[in-house]
């Protein structure tokens, strides 16, 4: 069976940032990664933590301290400048903002490794520009200004440049930023359609851990003084992402595949029905610190009944029964009457 090819490969890499006595101070050491070709690969950890600084050593924008990054078996600080800009682009997380440029000059600027000293664009630079604006669902709005469109489609212009640079290693820092949260699914989608349609080696940083879980094929996980790679699912069923906050009030249900409040639950109570109703009914009593059993045995119960395919919740305990049309109301009335 043939395995993708070794892009990246990272070996006993330090890396930091210099003080101001331009002197290095250390983020992170003994970093050991590798990306293969085609793949969507997702860094995730806290803030601080050297997402941002890691990227930029890779996309060759800052030096390491020691330690080495190889790009297709070489060095990558032995590149020439020129060469290394048609193997790696790189999207910040600053949202551009520049007057009287097009939609269609900005993914130009991309084109710049490949022309010639005077920067002209000849036909199969427009060509490749087009093709990469078409690929992002971008082409209608290459006449626009780039302070006409919103901050998603933006973020889809940048990434449109990058392809337009042509690049096999793409490498963005915390893409999703400032983005809304359709927008952020569909931006990350993009980049996975990308990585298997264009055969693209993409790279980058997300606090949004769900979106990361969905989409990515495997995950560098960057904790306090160790960096875990894997599939987002392997991840999950070893349980490393409960070490990303371990000192906090949050948790990971491997079985939702989310973080979690973890709840001291005071109180037990009963609830009968199923599907739907059945799952969001219980998601509220977790959220309200109920212990939540099935069936009707406990002093406080809830029993789900569909009545012309409407649902009323009714609750019961030892002193008395009533009826509730939404989990709203359910919810304000166990909160306030109910000690918990």
């Amino acid at each position: 069976m043939e395995s993708s090819k070794k892009i990246v490969d990272i070996q006993n890499l330090e890396i930091g940032y210099p003080d101001s006595k331009n002197e290095s101070n250390s983020l992170f050491k003994n970093i050991n990664l590798a990306a293969s070709e085609g793949e969507l690969i997702a860094v995730i950890g806290k803030n601080g933590v050297g997402k941002s600084t890691l990227l930029r050593n890779i996309a060759g924008l800052q030096n390491s301290i020691q330690g080495d990054i190889l790009l297709n078996n070489k060095e990558i600080s032995t590149y020439q400048r020129s060469e290394f800009a048609r193997l790696v682009s790189f999207v910040s997380t600053e949202i551009v903002n520049i007057q009287n440029l097009s939609v269609f000059d900005l993914v130009a600027l991309g084109r710049f490794p490949h022309t010639n000293w005077f920067g002209k664009l000849e036909t199969k630079d427009l060509k490749s520009v087009s093709k990469a604006l078409e690929m992002v669902g971008m082409k209608s709005f290459a006449n626009k200004n780039i302070n006409e469109i919103s901050d998603g489609e933006r973020q889809r212009v940048m990434i449109a440049r990058t392809l337009a640079q042509d690049t096999p290693v793409i490498v963005l820092d915390e893409p999703t930023a400032f983005l809304d949260l359709p927008n952020k699914y569909e931006i990350v989608h993009l980049l996975n359609n990308l990585s298997k349609n264009e055969n693209k080696t993409i790279l980058f940083s997300t606090h949004d851990l769900n979106i990361a879980i969905q989409e990515a094929d495997k995950i560098w996980l960057m904790l306090d003084k160790s960096i875990l790679e894997g599939a987002p699912e392997d991840l999950i069923l070893n349980e490393t992402f409960n070490h990303i906050f371990e000192n906090s009030s949050l948790n990971f249900d491997k079985l939702k595949g989310d973080f979690r409040i973890k709840r001291k639950h005071n109180i037990k109570i009963g609830l009968t029905g199923d599907g739907i109703y059945y799952t969001w009914t219980k998601k509220a009593l977790e959220r309200l610190n109920f212990l939540v059993d099935k069936g009707n045995e406990s002093i406080h119960f809830i029993t789900l009944e569909l009545i012309n395919e409407t649902c009323i919740w009714k609750y019961t305990n030892q002193n008395e029964s009533i009826v509730f049309n939404t989990i709203y109301e359910l919810s304000k009335y166990l909160k306030f009457q109910v000690k918990i």
